[in-house]
């Protein structure tokens, strides 16, 4: 069993935590509001409801489902974040067109990912599932094409714990590519940018990016 938190209470974190709490891992959720609607939402679930320091600071592994233009300023602010810890970032950082697309990225010739480990230099980031469709991260069997979940990461053992958890998320491992240091981020990252663009083409349905082999 993992402790978990999840930084972020919307649509990811509600894609992710169920899956993560039937694998066996103590689930906590992090909002800016833990005493709002949100803790309504998920009374009941087994998914413990706090403040995103709490959440942060109780946990082994963190994941960013916040915002991709927050997170950086949100995650450098919270003193609970400590060395060792295990951070998967799942964020993508872009400015945004008129109809909420994505349109250009934040951190051009880098990665939010690699920015948030130079500005976190102990904690253990790793970069996956930013890729696809919130839906199809703990359900990649629901496509008709198998997709693919990239890991970018500097640190070997952190990069094992986000595959063995990407497994409890219903991955098969050769459905998993460990692209390297966290520096290959950036190629996974610009991906949001041609989304806009594929669900004109293809319509409001979920996908995920995937390598043929």
């Amino acid at each position: 069993m993992t402790t978990i938190g999840i930084l972020g209470s919307g649509n990811v974190a509600r894609a992710l935590a169920g899956r993560l709490r039937e694998a066996g891992h103590e689930m906590t959720v992090g909002s800016r509001d833990p005493e709002g609607p949100v803790a309504a939402e998920w009374a009941g679930t087994g998914v413990r409801v706090a403040g995103l320091p709490e959440a942060a600071g109780s946990a082994e592994v963190v994941v960013n489902a916040m915002p991709g233009w927050a997170s950086l300023e949100v995650l450098t602010g919270l003193a609970t974040l400590s060395p060792g810890q295990v951070l998967i970032d799942i964020a993508n950082a872009t400015e945004f067109d008129a109809n909420g697309f994505a349109s250009a990225p934040l951190y051009p010739g880098g990665s939010l990912a690699e920015e948030i480990q130079r500005a976190l230099p102990g904690v253990r980031v790793v970069k996956t599932l930013n890729t696809m469709h919130e839906s199809v991260m703990a359900d990649p069997g629901r496509l008709a094409s198998p997709p693919s979940a990239f890991v970018s990461g500097d640190d070997t053992g952190a990069k094992q714990v986000v595959i063995g958890l990407l497994g409890d998320l219903g991955w098969p491992r050769d459905w998993i590519i460990d692209l390297g240091g966290v520096r290959t981020a950036r190629v996974p990252e610009a991906f949001v940018l041609m989304v806009g663009d594929l669900v004109r083409a293809l319509g409001p349905v979920p996908f995920g990016l995937s390598v043929a082999r």
